[in-house]
C-alpha cells in the first residue's frame, strides 16, 4: 500500500500544477480576448480622430500616401498610426496575461517592445511633418528662382526638399535610437564622402561647367553697366 501511494506522488503533484495552472490560463485568455476587443475599438478610434482633424490632407500634400502606394500597400499612412494603435494595445494584454502566468522573461522582451511602440509613432510624424515641409519649401524656393529667371529651377527645389528630406529621416532614425548611433555616423560619413567628391569633382575636372552653370543662374547684368 505504501508502494502504491509513493507511485501515486507524481501524479498528485501533477494534479495540483494543472489546478494551479488552469484558473490562471483561464484569466490570461480572458484578458487576451478583452484586450484583442479593445485593441479594434482604440484602432476605429485613432484612425476616426486623425480623418476628423484633416490628417490624410497633410499627408496627401506631404507625398507620404504616394509613397506607400508605389511600395504596393493599399493602406494610408492615417491607417498604417491606426494599426500602430492596435498592436500598442495587443502588446500590453499581453504583458499582463503573461506576467499573470509568471513569465517574467517574455514580460520583459514584450515591455521592451511595447515601449518602442510610441518611439516609433513619434518618428512617423517627424517623417510625415518634415515630408510636408520639405515640399513646402521647395516649391518656394521653386517659385523663387523661377521670378528671377533661373533656368534650374525645378532642379534646385527637388534638392531643397531632399536635403530637408534627408535631414528629417536622421532626427526620425536618431530618436528610434536603432544601432546605438551606428545608423546616424554612416549615414554622416556617406553625406560627407558625397560632398567631399562633388567637391572635388568640381574643382579638378569640372570648373568651366561649374562656371557655366553659375553664369546661367544668375546671368550678369551687363546691359545696365553700359554707360
Amino acid at each position: 500500500m505504501q508502494d502504491f501511494d509513493l507511485s501515486m506522488e507524481p501524479l498528485r503533484e501533477l494534479a495540483r500544477q494543472v489546478g494551479y495552472l488552469l484558473p490562471r490560463l483561464a484569466v490570461a485568455v480572458a484578458v487576451l480576448v478583452a484586450g484583442w476587443l479593445l485593441a479594434k475599438g482604440f484602432r476605429l478610434g485613432v484612425v476616426k480622430a486623425l480623418r476628423a482633424i484633416n490628417f490624410p490632407v497633410l499627408t496627401q500634400r506631404a507625398g507620404v500616401d504616394e509613397f506607400l502606394q508605389q511600395g504596393g500597400t493599399e493602406k494610408d499612412t492615417t491607417e498604417i498610426f491606426g494599426l500602430i494603435a492596435y498592436w500598442g494595445v495587443v502588446l500590453a494584454a499581453l504583458i499582463v496575461a503573461f506576467n499573470g502566468l509568471g513569465l517574467t522573461q517574455v514580460t520583459e522582451l514584450l515591455m521592451k517592445v511595447l515601449l518602442f511602440v510610441p518611439r516609433l509613432l513619434v518618428a512617423l510624424l517627424l517623417v510625415v511633418f518634415g515630408a510636408y515641409f520639405g515640399r513646402f519649401v521647395g516649391n518656394a524656393v521653386k517659385v523663387y528662382f523661377r521670378t528671377v529667371g533661373v533656368s534650374d529651377a525645378e532642379l534646385l527645389g527637388r534638392g531643397v526638399q531632399w536635403a530637408i528630406l534627408l535631414f528629417v529621416l536622421l532626427l526620425a532614425v536618431d530618436h528610434l535610437d536603432i544601432g546605438g548611433g551606428l545608423i546616424q555616423h554612416t549615414f554622416l560619413i556617406l553625406l560627407t564622402g558625397l560632398v567631399f567628391g562633388l567637391a572635388l569633382a568640381f574643382g579638378l575636372g569640372a570648373k568651366d561647367h561649374a562656371a557655366r552653370l553659375i553664369e546661367r543662374w544668375f546671368p550678369k547684368d551687363d546691359a545696365g553697366r553700359r554707360p
